[in-house]
């Protein structure tokens, strides 16, 4: 289990995200933040998570608290492929994706009063070949549509499609949980511990 000496808002709305801290033991307020999302074109797809997800942690008001931020895109030949529109779309990512190698990238936020840090995980994830009859069985769940990529790598037929990942798993659900802690131990290590 881990603990933290002060209370920790996390500023995101994500059950993912939610259960991961639950998974950690850890006693959290949620905040979603209502920032800007928009992504630093000029950066690469990890630096550009940490900067939105600190864009979210200041949009956050928690005096007193340690606010965590995160954001997490799925990069395919350089695009950014966010949470699908519509059916039509989430089919049309999923097709892409199918039989080829992309990134996920998180980007973690930081932020206790005036001080902050951030950092962020990417992790490649390959998919199998899929069928087109796969993927409107997928997309019929409607599972695809609050997730970049159209997938989620957690649920039963988002799980089954990929054939292999480099890096960490906990990462494509939407939270890095090694870098989460490392990341914590190195900003407030006083404040942290193993239970």
């Amino acid at each position: 289990m881990l603990a933290l000496s002060v209370p920790l808002v996390l500023a995101s709305a994500s059950p993912r995200r939610r259960d991961l801290l639950a998974r950690l033991g850890l006693t959290f307020e949620v905040r979603p933040s209502d920032a800007d999302e928009t992504w630093p074109e000029a950066l690469a797809p990890g630096p550009a998570a940490a900067a939105v997800a600190l864009r979210k942690a200041h949009a956050t008001d928690a005096a007193e608290a340690l606010i965590l931020a995160a954001d997490t895109v799925v990069v395919y030949e350089g695009e950014i492929l966010g949470k699908p529109a519509d059916a039509d779309e989430a089919t049309a990512t999923l097709s892409r994706l199918s039989g080829q190698t992309h990134e996920v990238a998180t980007g973690l936020a930081l932020r206790l009063g005036d001080r902050q840090t951030t950092a962020f995980e990417t992790t490649r994830v390959t998919f199998a070949p899929l069928s087109p009859a796969e993927i409107a069985a997928y997309v019929a769940t409607g599972s695809p549509m609050d997730k970049a990529g159209s997938y989620g790598i957690q649920d039963d037929l988002g799980a089954v499609f990929v054939d292999r990942i480099e890096g960490d798993y906990f990462n494509v659900v939407g939270l890095p949980l090694r870098r989460l802690y490392a990341t914590l131990r190195a900003f407030v290590p006083d404040l942290v511990s193993l239970s």
